[in-house]
């Protein structure tokens, strides 16, 4: 059950004391886990929390939890929330899965009519989305936007979803559609997903280890190359 003892709410320009905070951990917790991540800058943090397009965490004494916000792409058609992190001080309350559900509802308000995406490499964000109506789809079906993909320069797997021309890499697409599917097919869709969770899991570290070799394998062949040369 989730602890009671944090505070969850759109974040202001009251909490930009907390952007550097924020981004460090960012990019803490992906060197951590060993995956790719867009990075983020302090001043880009404090600007989304002034559009009042974020979610922020506390604890009732003030100190910083955790941390989301908004993306919109493609002229809103698309909306992604992004740059999901939750303070190790505070990993074992549930409180990733209660920031995704405020930040899901934010998004809703503003953008009612958007289809609202996401990239992950964990599994733990993928149930939590499924639990939301998100369902996996391919790269295709997500903003051509090219701010979008730009973002993705400076994530570690960049040269990986550049071989396979934005079409694969280690991420998992999800997606949530607010009309354009019944709602009991998009129901059914994400339960689906759900009982197959641990399938799929599987198959993302298979999808991993294949992308991985690919690319030590593609590093080993230009290094060859530069000794001939």
């Amino acid at each position: 059950m989730f602890d009671q003892k944090f505070i969850i709410k759109p974040a202001g320009e009251e909490h930009c004391q907390y952007a550097e905070t924020i981004t460090d951990e960012m990019e803490r917790s992906a060197q951590a886990r060993g995956t790719g991540i867009a990075k983020r800058s302090p001043e880009y943090i404090k600007t989304k929390m002034r559009e009042g397009k974020a979610v922020i965490a506390l604890t009732k004494t003030g100190d910083w939890a955790g941390f989301c916000y908004i993306e919109a792409w493609g002229h809103g058609k698309f909306v992604a929330n992004s740059g999901l992190i939750v303070s190790p001080d505070y990993r074992k309350f549930g409180l990733a899965r209660e920031i995704k559900k405020e930040v899901f509802k934010l998004s809703r308000k503003k953008y009612p009519e958007s289809k609202i995406f996401g990239l992950t490499t964990g599994a733990a964000v993928m149930k939590i989305n499924s639990e939301l109506g998100y369902y996996p789809v391919s790269y295709s079906d997500l903003t051509t936007d090219e701010e979008f993909w730009k973002g993705c320069q400076s994530c570690v797997n960049y040269p990986i979803l550049m071989s396979k021309n934005r079409s694969n890499c280690l991420c998992t697409a999800m997606l949530y559609e607010p009309k354009n599917v019944k709602k009991a097919e998009q129901k059914k869709r994400s339960s689906e997903f759900k009982k197959n969770l641990s399938l799929f899991e599987r198959l993302i570290n298979i999808k991993r280890a294949m992308f991985l070799n690919f690319a030590k394998g593609k590093k080993a062949i230009e290094k060859v190359k530069d000794k001939v040369n």
